[in-house]
């Protein structure tokens, strides 16, 4: 991947010499500094498009053959989008499929194809495309084509502008950290009539939560919290969600979370319906390593599922372990990172959203 993403970490250390000994002096990095540049311009980009919705299918036609006739730029695309009849069927369009380069989710590797993604849809499609990615991810640019949008700031009307100032660069970024999940599944397998113990391990990159519930059963979910090795509490409800500052606005924030800046480095833990009136949800640091089993006094299973994908039961034996991953997805803005945050609290979300309280005149105040 050829950008170089500038950034620094929020909090600094600096050491300040003085007669007598060294005086540590904290500096808070400006989050809004953190910026894209690239060492030599981009060739290669990959356009992740939400499957089976007709609405796209126009913007993402003009986008292509904007990035491949005017930009001059290798497109990436899944086949599976282009098996889309609405798609392969049109004749128009056939000359631009040609240049296209397909590739196949989890057969194809295409990490160090791609110099940027541009998603069209919604958060969904952005969590998607991060998942396609179990390692490095390209700079992100997220179109706001689908219904929430928390995640998408850029609007589609003025794309060949956006798109050209994002290939000359120099645009501002924020690096949204992802939790490393390796589910460890303990099985049975016969040999010569014997019965013998084995282990499968299965590892993911999750941009938004780990959400661990009771599943069809009617039963209590009843698992175990561990952190860095020790029992920290019992999870006694419907579930838990381990989400990371990005996710603290999805499932998290419904659960009763508070939401937490995507620059801050944490690990959220929220509880489903807790059986507890004191099991407030809690933030751990980013460093720490949670590991999620089932009670050995649990009635039933548990399920899980990363990003609402890959879904799976958890039985006893079975294990999750979750920590900040080493591949944050870096996703870039359309102002910066503070200002594009606090727009989405406000359209999306609609937070602190009030009718003004009347002025009160000099008059009434008497009464």
């Amino acid at each position: 991947m050829q950008a170089d993403m500038k950034f620094n970490q929020c909090v600094q250390q600096q050491a300040l010499e003085n007669s007598d000994n060294k005086v540590w002096k904290w500096h808070i990095q400006d989050p809004a500094s953190q910026r894209l540049t690239w060492n030599k311009p981009p060739k290669s980009v990959l356009v992740v498009k939400k499957i089976q919705d007709a609405s796209l299918l126009q913007p993402f036609k003009e986008l292509c053959v904007f990035l491949t006739e005017q930009k001059n730029l290798i497109v990436y695309v899944e086949s599976k989008v282009l098996a889309d009849t609405a798609i392969a069927g049109d004749e128009s369009f056939g000359a631009v499929i040609q240049k296209f380069c397909t590739f196949r989710e989890d057969l194809d590797d295409i990490s160090n194809r791609v110099d940027f993604i541009i998603c069209l849809g919604g958060d969904g499609t952005l969590l998607y495309a991060s998942s396609l990615f179990q390692e490095s991810v390209p700079p992100v640019m997220a179109f706001h084509l689908g219904s929430l949008g928390f995640l998408t700031p850029f609007k589609f009307d003025t794309y060949q502008s956006q798109v050209t100032q994002i290939i000359e660069g120099n645009t501002a970024i924020i690096l949204r950290s992802r939790l490393r999940v390796r589910v460890v599944k303990k099985g049975i397998i016969m040999t010569n009539g014997d019965s013998e113990g084995c282990r499968k391990s299965m590892q993911y990159q999750v941009l938004n939560e780990v959400v661990v519930d009771r599943g069809p059963s009617s039963y209590l979910s009843n698992v175990d919290l561990f952190l860095d090795g020790h029992l920290i509490t019992t999870v006694q409800g419907d579930g838990v969600i381990v989400s990371t500052p990005t996710g603290s606005t999805a499932y998290a924030v419904a659960a009763g979370a508070s939401m937490i800046h995507p620059n801050v480095p944490a690990i959220m833990i929220t509880p489903i319906c807790p059986h507890s009136l004191s099991f407030r949800p809690i933030v751990v640091p980013a460093g720490v390593e949670l590991k999620i089993m089932l009670s050995r006094d649990a009635r039933n299973t548990a399920w899980v599922s990363f990003d609402g994908r890959k879904r799976q039961e958890i039985c006893h034996g079975d294990s999750i372990t979750i920590t900040t991953s080493c591949f944050p997805v870096p996703s870039i803005c359309f102002r910066d990172p503070v200002n594009d945050w606090f727009e989405s609290l406000s359209q999306c979300l609609h937070w602190n959203v009030r009718k003004k309280q009347n002025y009160l005149s000099s008059e009434e105040e008497e009464f």
